[in-house]
């Protein structure tokens, strides 16, 4: 890190940036999810694009996560997690409802995602 570091990371003690890292690991599986779930902009493609089967792919990373750290995670950091996939799993359950509600349309580029 260099000195005239304007994040304030520096500041942090080594728990607390480990903390930080960690929220910012969730932070990244959850957005990958909500591209897949078309609710943000892909920016590597510049548009909304829905892929399912990435999107719980991203959610079921989290699960394994939260599974291989039980009981040893702080309760907020814990609570965070929970919170992420409690909105992933619901707004999946939203666009796969929709999926399957909707007919077949042979230009939709939307990928579903195998339970």
């Amino acid at each position: 890190m260099s000195e005239n570091n304007s994040s304030g990371t520096d500041k942090l003690n080594a728990d607390q940036q480990q903390q930080l890292l960690f929220m910012m690991l969730i932070q990244q599986h959850e957005q990958i999810a909500m591209m897949g779930l078309g609710k943000i902009k892909n920016p590597a493609i510049d548009k909304i694009d829905r892929d399912l089967k990435a999107a719980k792919f991203a959610i079921d990373t989290l699960v394994t996560l939260e599974k291989f750290t039980e009981g040893n995670l702080p309760k907020e950091l814990s609570g965070f997690l929970k919170h992420t996939l409690t909105t992933l799993r619901l707004n999946y359950a939203d666009e796969k409802k929709k999926v399957s509600s909707s007919p077949p349309d042979k230009n939709n580029s939307t990928t579903d995602a195998e339970n």
